[in-house]
């Protein structure tokens, strides 16, 4: 980039984080003070700032009023006046005889003024005399305060060039020429100084007077609040251009979530039926299966009662081992089931049926109470299988007397732990022979889950089966 496009450039930006040049203020006093008989009073400008009838340009001056006392009721004369070698200049405020906020010691008489060199300002709060007439001017009245700035055009050798505007406009956006022409005054008066009193003198209480200053340009006076300033509006803009493309965001990405747990409830529903068709096809079906054949050898063995009593014995074992997988499938698809409350329950009735008529006797150790954790189907199915698997091992293959089933509850993870004080066997060598199909099919169960199972048993020493399924966050 050349230099001198660089140079615009940082100018440009200079220009930009400016906003505008900083006030020149050559001298202010925004203290209170009350001034009451005071007659000529006394110097606040301790020399900060002068003019002579040498000096040309401009400046302004403000002050704002509090009257204590009504000029109509009570004539006085009080303002802010201008003294150069302790002769009275221009003063602004209230001229003795004019009743109404105005000028004193000025070149001129006001067109509604009978005291030469008193000057009434023109008001926008004018006073009304007969029906349909108003005057320009506004009387000065108790706990009505106003706000005057003027300004002093110098002129060297002459008099000099004042414009007083009463309560002006002093809000974003003012300025000398936008100012309303009912509350400017124009007229001529000596304004040099190297002093300014605040006066008071005849009847009444006196004036409050505060947020006094002398600058160089009317806009020094302009108030500009940080919420009407440039860079605050642009901050604002960007805040909502910000806070509208988050929420566009956020609207977006909560519209993909719902739509990925749409499509993972779909997967998940894909795989429930898969498994339920799986499990009837695995189950049910070698079930009947095996109940057709049995019922076939049923008739054809009609003529032999022995055959006929072992194939029905059959019949009803198989009819039996059905309905229990028929209700085992009905539990994992049952919406109600899908507590933990309910696997603990449905896991403690399996082992109750299986151990109800055999030699080994099934002790239970259960919590108390149970935390109110919801469990997807495939989960609590591979978990109710897993345990059922190891007491069927237990009461097939362990012949034991006595078998325990424990299960624990703690905030982070579920503990199912069974031991039996059977035969037990060599674990390694089952799985070095290919033996075992059950544990091999107990632990492809617990890794589905994210579970770890853990098999411990050695000959003559019993079998303990402990599965640990972590709670997801």
């Amino acid at each position: 980039m050349p230099r001198a496009a660089i140079q615009l450039t940082l100018v440009g930006l200079t220009l930009l984080l400016a906003g505008r040049a900083p006030a020149r203020i050559l001298w202010s006093d925004p203290a209170e003070r009350t001034v009451h008989h005071t007659n000529a009073g006394l110097d606040i400008l301790g020399g900060k700032v002068r003019r002579t009838n040498t000096n040309s340009g401009v400046l302004y001056f403000k002050f704002h009023v509090d009257p204590l006392s009504d000029s109509g009721s009570e004539p006085y004369y009080a303002g802010f006046q201008l003294f150069e070698h302790g002769q009275e200049h221009l003063g602004v405020g209230n001229a003795l005889e004019a009743w109404a906020y105005s000028a004193f010691m000025a070149s001129e008489k006001g067109p509604s003024n009978v005291v030469a060199g008193e000057y009434n300002l023109k008001s926008a709060n004018s006073e009304p005399v007969n029906l349909g007439f108003y005057r320009p001017y506004e009387l000065v009245e108790k706990d009505e305060p106003r706000t005057i700035v003027f300004k002093a055009q110098y002129v060297p050798g002459e008099d000099d060039l004042i414009t007083v505007w009463l309560n002006p406009r002093l809000r974003r956006g003012a300025s000398e020429e936008n100012q309303p022409e009912q509350l400017t005054t124009r007229f001529k008066a000596p304004a040099t100084f190297d002093e300014i009193h605040l006066v008071h003198g005849g009847g009444g209480n006196g004036w409050r007077m505060s947020d006094m200053a002398i600058a160089t340009s009317f806009d020094d006076f302009v108030i500009v609040y940080f919420w009407e300033t440039w860079w605050f509006r642009a901050l604002a803009a960007a805040a909502v251009l910000l806070a509208v493309g988050t929420a566009v965001r956020l609207a977006e990405r909560r519209k993909y979530l719902q739509r990925l747990q749409r499509v993972e409830q779909e997967t998940a529903l894909e795989r429930e039926r898969a498994r339920i068709a799986q499990d009837l096809h695995d189950e049910l079906g070698s079930s009947l299966t095996r109940i057709s054949l049995l019922s076939d050898l049923v008739r054809a063995d009609k003529d032999n009662p022995t055959q006929v009593e072992s194939h029905a014995s059959k019949l009803a074992l198989s009819a039996s081992q059905t309905v229990r997988s028929l209700e085992e499938i009905v539990w994992a698809v049952r919406p109600g089931s899908d507590t933990l409350q309910s696997l603990v329950d449905y896991i403690t009735h399996v082992a109750g049926e299986l151990f109800a008529s055999g030699s080994a006797r099934c002790r239970l150790d259960l919590p108390a109470e149970l935390p109110a954790l919801t469990l997807p189907p495939d989960v609590r199915h591979n978990i109710f299988l897993i345990v059922k698997e190891s007491l069927n091992n237990t009461l097939r293959h362990a012949a034991a007397t006595e078998v325990n089933l424990a299960i624990k509850v703690s905030p982070a993870e579920l503990v199912i732990v069974v031991t039996d004080n059977g035969k037990g066997f060599d674990v390694a060598a089952a799985a070095a022979a290919g033996k075992r199909n059950g544990l091999e099919n107990m632990r492809r169960r617990a890794q589905a889950v994210g579970g770890r199972l853990t098999l411990t048993s050695a000959p003559g020493t019993g079998t303990r089966m402990e599965f640990v399924y972590v709670f997801p966050d």
